[in-house]
């Protein structure tokens, strides 16, 4: 796979792999002002000391993941998707780390983010990689599972 930042001509690619991984978890509320992000990644993300990451195999989009600052030492890990057909394969665990190496290379000292109680594979994903749950909380009928992770310095 290989990973790097998101360009504007990814933005159909990425809409469709976002739906895909919310109809595949029974996730998928709709489109609304909860996905404003995803139509303007440019400025949710990459002009504001975030990053956006797709990765690629044999030119077709299969993951991506991003995260946006939230604080002066925090950001927010969003919109982490791997296609059905390329899940299990450590697509996921490699977008999540050049996601981190990012982020402490900004001088984040803390990543945050949510996932819902459905989305087993995400919270392994996540746990493995340090988070702890601080919080759960439902909104829109979705139970949701807020974690966090100190960065190393």
């Amino acid at each position: 796979m290989i990973i790097r930042r998101y360009k504007t001509p990814d933005h159909d690619s990425v809409w469709e792999l976002h739906n895909i991984g919310l109809n595949q978890t029974g996730t998928n509320l709709g489109n609304g002002n909860w996905d404003d992000d995803l139509h303007n990644i440019e400025h949710a993300y990459l002009h504001n000391a975030g990053e956006f990451l797709v990765g690629l195999v044999d030119d077709k989009l299969i993951a991506m993941g991003a995260f946006r600052k939230t604080s002066d030492i925090s950001a927010e890990v969003k919109r982490m998707r791997v296609h059905p057909d390329y899940q299990g394969k450590g697509y996921g665990q490699k977008i999540y780390e050049s996601l981190e190496t990012k982020a402490n290379e900004l001088g984040y000292k803390k990543l945050h983010l949510d996932t819902t109680a459905k989305q087993l594979p995400a919270q392994k994903l996540y746990e493995k990689f340090g988070f702890k749950e601080v919080y759960r909380k439902t909104i829109k009928g979705l139970e949701l599972i807020f974690y966090e992770k100190m960065l190393r310095s």
